[in-house]
């Protein structure tokens, strides 16, 4: 495994494991249809991870979890019960939304209230090792890092970072970590402009045009079941189509690139798909309704459209 040098220049088992100033972190998930089973799982691996971190860290664990389910709650008291009896680090509260508010707005509303420690936006399918949290925390000691990202496995996201720095284009929030102050500076995610996809994306960028670091670090890692085809092709539903169609003209528009946003459109017109014509209908009836996000970052100084790409890629097929 290769970790990016500038953060493991630790030396020694006393610094690594010596008790530091005390801090909150909340560690949070939007839940949609979730079984009760894979959720006391998960939450059982934060309880070990957090076990592993008390020995390093003065830390306030809270877990908090928002279920946007549609039809009934994901959790009923008896899950909770059993979920809750499983804690032995940190406290857990759950909030039925009792709407589909979409990834960004969930994780707006888990988070809103605080004002100092850290986030863990984190899928409630993840699983993470036992030293996860430390090495994400580790990162986030250099003052000028914005954002954490743990490695996923089995399938470990092909963007690009730096072997030297750790640091890359924008950090997927299947696992990623953020100091609070930060993240109500940027007043959270963009939740008017993304439903599903690429708030994370646009949240990173806005923190690198804040004149941070978006930080990739290896050495934190989290298991995250994600279902492919037979051919290793990922097989998306309708919904996810359509928002990944629909958060590319969002991107496209926010991070001034008409040009791209032309070609996304020309792309769907010529289309037989129904959810291809479908986003760009959306598209159409936001810029009439002058509810487009406000373009940003003219001189492209953060943001990268690589085709469908936010970032380059290390593997090339």
């Amino acid at each position: 495994m290769v970790v990016p040098r500038r953060l493991s220049g630790r030396s020694g088992t006393s610094e690594r494991d010596r008790i530091v100033t005390g801090t909150s972190l909340q560690i949070q998930s939007v839940l949609f249809n979730n079984e009760p089973k894979d959720i006391l799982r998960a939450v059982q691996a934060i309880d070990r991870a957090a076990s592993t971190l008390k020995r390093a860290r003065d830390v306030a664990l809270h877990i908090h979890y928002g279920d946007c389910s549609p039809q009934r709650p994901c959790l009923e008291d008896g899950d909770l019960d059993r979920i809750r009896a499983a804690l032995t680090q940190g406290t857990l509260s759950y909030s039925f939304f009792n709407a589909n508010l979409g990834s960004a707005e969930g994780h707006n509303r888990l988070a809103a209230g605080l004002t100092e420690g850290y986030v863990l936006i984190q899928n409630p399918d993840v699983v993470g090792e036992a030293q996860y949290l430390q090495r994400l925390f580790e990162v986030l000691e250099n003052s000028s890092c914005g954002m954490a990202e743990a490695r996923q496995l089995p399938i470990e996201h092909p963007k690009d970072y730096s072997l030297e720095t750790g640091e890359t284009s924008w950090a997927t929030t299947a696992c990623a970590m953020i100091p609070v102050p930060i993240f109500n500076r940027l007043s959270g995610f963009d939740s008017k402009s993304f439903f599903l996809y690429c708030d994370d994306v646009d949240f990173s960028w806005r923190v690198r045009l804040e004149g941070l670091k978006v930080i990739y670090q290896p050495d934190a890692i989290v298991f995250h079941d994600k279902r492919l085809n037979r051919d290793g092709s990922w097989n998306p539903s309708g919904a996810e189509r359509y928002y990944s169609v629909e958060a590319a003209l969002l991107m496209a528009r926010k991070y001034s690139r008409p040009e791209r946003i032309q070609d996304i459109l020309r792309f769907c017109d010529q289309c037989a798909d129904d959810v291809f014509i479908k986003a760009a209908a959306r598209y159409r009836q936001l810029e009439r309704d002058g509810q487009l996000p406000e373009p940003i970052d003219p001189e492209h100084e953060v943001s990268e459209f690589l085709g469908d790409n936010y970032a380059p890629h290390r593997f090339v097929i």
